[in-house]
């Protein structure tokens, strides 16, 4: 399921969301300009690597990579589906809870999406780049504030293309369904994992960790305004 829009016009213009959204941009055009053998050593310095976080020297080296890995992306399609999917969602977000809380908010999903990944994946050596982590806090922070939104999705079904309006509740909940499962699979056969893939784990870190602290520090009116978009 490919989301399209969603049906809640934000009130202000999401500054914080949109510089997210182009400085993402902005360093992977930096990446896109880098030899294969920087762009390697790169993401081996800057990506999160467990095995390098656990068993390596201390210091910065061993913290950045936890906030640096956010801001990189493994190609133009990994790229422009997170960037989309914060667009989509963010907006709102930032909406409901003003422009520092929503960055602190962000940084800090992503912060713990890799700590969930660092625990999954105790001995890992491969690098893991991306902002679906920080993403996922974005969504679960959603699915508290606006459960009753639609999103308009695009679902593939053979050879049929459907664009039908889901509720946040239940697209948002599919989607964190959808992760645990691959995660617990993950987990059954690490060794596939160790050759590349999604971390999954990190997406369901990131989307607990905003389930569980946006309304913590949400403004008052986040605590009543899923109550206007009720469909019933």
């Amino acid at each position: 399921m490919i989301p399209l829009r969603d049906s809640i016009p934000a009130r202000r213009f999401p500054i914080v969301n949109t510089a997210i959204i182009v400085l993402n941009v902005l360093v992977f055009v930096f990446e896109d300009l880098l030899s294969p053998q920087q762009l390697q050593h790169a993401i081996e310095l800057y990506g999160l690597v467990p095995a390098h976080f656990w068993h390596g020297d201390g210091g910065l080296a061993r913290w950045l990579p936890l906030f640096t890995s956010v801001f990189l992306h493994g190609g133009w399609w990994h790229l422009i589906s997170n960037m989309f999917a914060l667009y989509i969602f963010g907006d709102n977000v930032e909406d409901r809870l003003g422009h520092i809380r929503y960055l602190v908010f962000y940084l800090f999903s992503g912060l713990i999406a890799g700590g969930a990944h660092l625990l999954a994946y105790s001995g890992s050596a491969l690098p893991t780049v991306g902002a679906s982590g920080a993403i996922a806090g974005v969504l679960g922070g959603y699915l508290v504030l606006f459960p009753y939104a639609r999103v308009l999705t695009l679902v593939p079904i053979f050879y049929f293309i459907r664009i039908v309006e889901i509720p946040a509740i239940i697209y948002l909940g599919f989607w964190f369904i959808s992760q645990l499962f691959n995660g617990l699979f993950a987990l059954a056969a690490a060794d596939v994992f160790q050759g590349g893939g999604v971390a999954w784990w990190a997406h369901i870190g990131g989307f607990v960790f905003g389930l569980a602290v946006v309304r913590l520090i949400c403004p008052p009116p986040c605590r009543t305004y899923a109550d206007e978009y009720r469909p019933w």
